[in-house]
């Protein structure tokens, strides 16, 4: 049985378990056939809907250079289109196309079944207890305004949208 750590290895912990998770997230979401940058992009194309490029960028805190390289990658590979900004001239919409919803849906998945995978080892006690710190997590998270000061306010869904 792990041990519970005390306040002082906590941040230690939470770190280290978010390394690993999104490590091996990153081995497993290979189906896209992306770079890791695209994958990320598309992933947040799908929680948000068309957003604005420079938009985009901040929510996934990436230099602007980075995110119109892989926007127009992406472009050429049919996964996104990128149109003139109705409400603000200055700057481009990006929205998923067909193929790009059916390459995040995959993902999701994917990603979904590695998680359900690694969770499955676990009694349903355990899943109670994780899926309630999770959420716990979660809802600190989006409230911490030192992390998340340069970003839209989230939209609320009730929904299990936490992807």
């Amino acid at each position: 049985m792990p041990t519970i750590p005390n306040e002082s290895h906590t941040g230690s912990l939470l770190r280290e378990v978010a390394r690993l998770y999104t490590r091996a997230q990153r081995v497993v979401a290979d189906c896209c056939h992306t770079t890791n940058t695209q994958c990320h992009l598309l992933t947040e194309l799908g929680r948000s809907g068309p957003v604005p490029l420079s938009e985009l960028g901040t929510r996934v805190s990436l230099e602007k250079s980075w995110v119109s390289r892989a926007v127009e990658a992406m472009v050429e590979r049919g996964l996104v289109s990128k149109e003139p900004n109705p409400l603000d001239a200055r700057s481009w919409l990006v929205t998923l196309t067909a193929d790009g919803r059916r390459t995040v849906d995959e993902l999701n998945r994917t990603l979904d079944d590695h998680a359900e995978q690694l969770l499955g080892a676990l009694s349903e006690r355990e899943r109670a207890a994780v899926e309630s710190s999770l959420l716990l997590l979660m809802k600190a998270l989006r409230e911490d305004t030192a992390a998340n000061c340069c970003l839209p306010p989230p939209e609320r869904k009730e929904s299990r949208s936490w992807r």
